[in-house]
C-alpha cells in the first residue's frame, strides 16, 4: 500500500492555474450553434403562432401543425374539434395543445442539456467552469417542474395522434381523394414526430423500465428494444423535428398565401 509519506507528490502544493479551462479546442462552438439554432426556431414559431393567417389550405385540407387542432373562431373549416375559444389575438389558435408541446420540449432530457449549456452556461461545455456561482440542480423552483416530463410525454403522444389524423385527413379534400407534395410533407413530419416522441427517455422507461424478467413480457421487450434503438438517436431526432415542423408550416403557409402552387400527383 502506498502511504502519504511515500507518494511522489507528497508535500507538494497544487499547481496554480490562472486559466478557467485548459481546453484548446473550439469548445464554445457547439453551444453557440445551439443558441443560434434554438433562438431562430423559437422566433419563427412565435411569429407564426400569432400571425393567425395562412395556416390552412381549404382546397386540399392542409393544416399546419402549429395550428392543430384549431379551436378559435378564426379557424373556419380547419376546426375539426369545434371552436370553444374566442378569436382574441393573444390566444393561439392551437391553445389547447401548444402549452403541452412546449412543456414536452422544455423538459426533454436532451433539450435541458442544450439550453442549459447554450443559454445559461451551466456549464457551457465539459471541463469549463459553470457560469453561475451556485448550483442547486433541479430541486428548486422553477426547475423542479422538469420532473413533469413523463406526464408531458403522455400529452405529446395524444398530440401526435391528432397530427396523424391531420395528415390522413389531408388525403380527403372537399373535391375527393387527392395526393400532392403537401401530403408527402405532412406525412414525413408526422413520422419524424412519432420517432422523436417514442425515442423519449420516459417512453423507454415506461415500456420496460420496471420489468424484472423480460422473458415473461416478450411484446414489451420487443417494443423496449425498438424504443432503445430510437433513444440512441434522440438528439438528432430532436433537431430533425424542429426542421420538419418549420418546413411543414412554411410549405402550408406558402400554398395558403398563393406564393406557390401545390404539386399534385392525383386530383
Amino acid at each position: 500500500m502506498t502511504t502519504t509519506a511515500t507518494r511522489p507528490d507528497a508535500g507538494r502544493a497544487r499547481a496554480a492555474i490562472a486559466a478557467k479551462t485548459l481546453r484548446t479546442d473550439r469548445w464554445w462552438f457547439p453551444p453557440l450553434i445551439t443558441f443560434v439554432g434554438l433562438t431562430a426556431w423559437v422566433t419563427y414559431a412565435t411569429v407564426r403562432v400569432f400571425m393567425h393567417k395562412w395556416f390552412f389550405v381549404e382546397q386540399y385540407h392542409y393544416l399546419t401543425p402549429f395550428y392543430s387542432p384549431c379551436v378559435t373562431d378564426r379557424c373556419g373549416d380547419a376546426a375539426e374539434f369545434g371552436t370553444p375559444l374566442p378569436s382574441f389575438w393573444l390566444i393561439p389558435d392551437a391553445a389547447f395543445t401548444l402549452p403541452f408541446l412546449l412543456l414536452f420540449r422544455l423538459t426533454c432530457y436532451y433539450y435541458r442539456k442544450a439550453y442549459y449549456r447554450a443559454f445559461w452556461l451551466s456549464p457551457p461545455a465539459c471541463a469549463v467552469p459553470d457560469g453561475h456561482q451556485t448550483y442547486t440542480g433541479e430541486t428548486r423552483f422553477p426547475l423542479i417542474f422538469q420532473n413533469v416530463h413523463r406526464y408531458a410525454f403522455y400529452a405529446a403522444g395524444i398530440i401526435s395522434i391528432i397530427n396523424t389524423w391531420d395528415a390522413i385527413r389531408a388525403f380527403h379534400s372537399p373535391s375527393g381523394f387527392g395526393f400532392g407534395l403537401g401530403n408527402v410533407v405532412l406525412i414525413v413530419n408526422v413520422v419524424m414526430l412519432w420517432a422523436y416522441t417514442l425515442s423519449c427517455h420516459s417512453c423507454r422507461h415506461i415500456v420496460g423500465g420496471r420489468l424484472k424478467h423480460f422473458s415473461r413480457h416478450p411484446v414489451r421487450y420487443a417494443f423496449w428494444g425498438f424504443v432503445s434503438k430510437l433513444n440512441t438517436r434522440h438528439m438528432g431526432l430532436a433537431w430533425i423535428t424542429l426542421g420538419t415542423l418549420a418546413l411543414t408550416d412554411f410549405y402550408v403557409m406558402a400554398v395558403a398565401a398563393n406564393w406557390i402552387s401545390d404539386l399534385r400527383f392525383i386530383n
